[in-house]
């Protein structure tokens, strides 16, 4: 209460309070704060749906106040809880949706109003839309595939489509919902114009449950293009096992929810092919791989040029860093980095290694004075990026 209001008050109780012939109270003309609010179907106006009559998916929804009444808020809310956002105008006479409404679908309309007199008013309205026709459709493929991962994997999005501006970003971005049990704070993230990742502030908790969903069914995007239809996601993770390789100590540290299991003694990349430095997120193993200096940009026939079968091979990076067992290094684990790039260790190690993870568990490599693993572009390297880097890749943010 302000100070005059408190001034008012105090006379009125003063002048009043002797009297005591029954109930009084100071009146400003103004109707109570908590009237309920009046019926104004007649001060409202919708643009479609009126009579029954099914509205146009192709063109936005306009609401219209009269008889002196003006528009104090709008909410439209389809089926599937999606809300139909829109603009104000700043007399309150009109509102207009941002966005024509999604086809085939119904859509409750609360708007709320205020006459001169500041009477609260409200109207209650149900529209549905006809079915969209025509046009392109936006379909988004979750990943990975249903399962249990390590604590560090990101949700995908795949869209068949690109999606450039911000403003088709945000509704393709608010209509992909991710929920975890046990509950943690996350945000999806634009790679490029077909993909999104999602990942929390910090890992997964350990044995979560995620799932993941799109709702874009019929939604308009833009122009000859709307929501396709997508397949829920459901993930679990596994125990928290992160991995912990110091390059200057040439040691990998193993940990499970938080108790060291292995300390190992391990070589990395060499000078020239130094190992990057930061966090990375498994992409799979193979018990055998053929591996190849061509693979990476070595002549064939030169000096540095390898051709080998490699056993227990857990990759780390699309472009080809892995930890494997290397016997033919032996006498550098725990002394020397003398690999091209991934992480050698001896057999028995590397078979323990490539059974202990499974995808999505944590690498991080650190010391050293290799470059950095890239956020982007070689596999998984999501979590080198702030919390707050991240979210400014959310079109939401």
């Amino acid at each position: 209460m302000s100070r005059g209001s408190r001034r008012t008050a105090m006379i009125c109780f003063l002048v009043l309070a002797p009297l005591a012939v029954g109930p009084a109270a100071c009146s400003s003309g103004e109707q109570p704060q908590d009237a309920a609010p009046h019926d104004a179907t007649a001060h409202v106006a919708l643009s479609a749906g009126e009579d029954g009559r099914t509205a146009d998916p192709d063109k936005p929804l306009e609401i219209t106040a009269r008889d002196g009444s003006r528009i104090t808020d709008v909410r439209a809310v389809d089926t599937a809880g999606r809300r139909l956002t829109g603009e104000l105008s700043a007399d309150g006479s009109r509102w207009r949706s941002d966005t024509p409404p999604a086809g085939a679908m119904r859509y409750t309309v609360v708007v709320g109003t205020e006459r001169d007199d500041g009477a609260p008013g409200r109207r209650t309205a149900e529209l549905t839309t006809r079915p969209a026709t025509g046009g392109k459709r936006l379909e988004v493929d979750l990943g990975p595939d249903d399962g249990t991962y390590g604590v560090g994997q990101p949700i995908t999005a795949e869209l068949s489509r690109p999606v450039r501006s911000a403003g088709q970003r945000a509704i393709v971005e608010r209509a992909l919902t991710v929920e975890s049990t046990p509950a943690v704070e996350g945000s999806w993230r634009w790679m490029d114009d077909r993909t999104l990742h999602y990942r929390p502030r910090a890992y997964w908790p350990a044995h979560a449950t995620v799932v993941a969903r799109g709702n874009l069914e019929g939604l308009w995007i833009r122009e000859g293009l709307r929501g396709g239809g997508t397949e829920p996601l459901r993930i679990r993770t596994g125990d928290r096992v992160e991995a912990v390789v110091d390059i200057d100590r040439t040691t990998m540290t193993v940990r499970r929810n938080g108790e060291v299991v292995r300390t190992i003694p391990v070589t990395t990349g060499k000078p020239g092919f130094r190992t990057r430095e930061g966090v990375k997120v498994v992409l799979g193993r193979q018990a055998a791989v053929r591996m190849t200096g061509t693979s990476i940009g070595i002549p064939e026939g030169s000096a540095e040029s390898y051709d080998l079968d490699v056993q227990w091979a857990t990759q780390l990076t699309d472009s080809g860093e892995f930890v494997h067992a290397a016997p033919w290094s032996a006498a550098h684990h725990g002394r020397d980095n003398v690999s091209h790039g991934c992480t050698g260790m001896s057999t028995e190690n590397a078979r323990w290694f490539f059974h202990a993870v499974r995808q999505g568990d944590i690498v991080r490599h650190v010391g050293g004075d290799g470059p950095k693993m890239p956020a982007f572009g070689n596999g998984l390297g999501d979590w080198n990026l702030s919390w707050e880097q991240w979210r400014r890749g959310s079109a939401l943010s």
